[in-house]
C-alpha cells in the first residue's frame, strides 16, 4: 500500500494476527493518553478492559490496516461490513457477525487508533481514507461509525456528521460516551 506523502518511510498494510501486541500496545497509548483528556481515569480504566481491545474477526476479515514507521506500528483502524459498530474482542454486548448489504447498508469504519507521537500527522486520515476506499471497492455507499469524545473533531474534518450520542454503559457499571456518526460517498 502506499505511504503517506507528508511523512516519509511509513507504510500502511492489512494487519496479520501476529501484529495483535503492537496493536494492543498502540490501544492502551493512545487511549490513555489522548482519551485521557475527554475520559475521566476510571472511564479509561474500563473502557480499555471492556472496550477498546483486538478485533481478530476484522483482522481475519482482511478489513483491518496497521500504519507502520521502521517496523513499528504507529496506527492502526479499519472497516467491516458485519453489524459490529465498535469494541474489541471482549466487548461481548455489541458484538454481532451478522454481515451488511453493499449498497444498501453502510460500512462501518472501525477501531481507529493513532499513537500519541504520531498525532496530528495525517496518519488518522491516511487509515481513513484507505478503510473508505476499500469499503467502496466491496461495493459500500456509505459509512457509519462510533467515535469516542477525543476522535469527534476529527471524524467531523474528515465529512462525519454526528447522528446521535450514545452513553455506553460497561460491565462495571461505568458509562462512557460514545457519538454516533455517519458520512456518504
Amino acid at each position: 500500500m502506499e505511504a503517506s506523502p507528508s511523512t516519509p518511510n511509513v507504510l500502511i498494510r492489512r494487519a496479520l494476527p501476529e501484529d495483535a501486541p503492537g496493536i494492543r500496545s498502540l490501544i492502551d497509548a493512545s487511549i490513555r493518553k489522548l482519551g485521557g483528556k475527554f475520559y475521566t481515569p476510571e472511564q479509561v480504566e474500563s473502557s480499555l478492559s471492556h472496550v477498546f481491545g483486538v478485533d481478530s474477526t476484522m483482522i481475519s476479515d482482511g478489513t483491518y490496516f496497521v500504519v507502520e514507521v521502521e517496523k513499528e506500528i504507529i496506527g492502526a483502524g479499519g472497516w467491516s461490513f458485519r453489524l459490529t459498530p465498535f469494541g474489541g474482542d471482549q466487548e461481548h454486548a455489541v458484538r454481532d457477525a451478522s454481515v451488511r448489504a453493499p449498497g444498501k447498508d453502510p460500512a462501518v469504519i472501525r477501531a481507529m487508533y493513532v499513537h500519541p507521537d504520531w498525532a496530528r500527522r495525517k496518519i488518522g486520515h491516511l487509515i481513513i481514507t484507505t478503510c473508505e476506499h476499500a469499503a467502496r471497492a466491496a461495493g459500500f455507499q456509505s459509512y457509519e461509525l462510533v467515535a469516542t469524545l477525543s476522535g469527534l473533531t476529527f471524524y467531523k474534518n474528515q465529512g462525519y456528521h454526528q447522528v446521535e450520542e450514545i452513553a455506553h454503559r460497561l460491565p462495571d457499571g461505568v458509562l462512557i460516551d460514545f457519538v454516533r456518526m455517519a458520512k456518504t460517498s
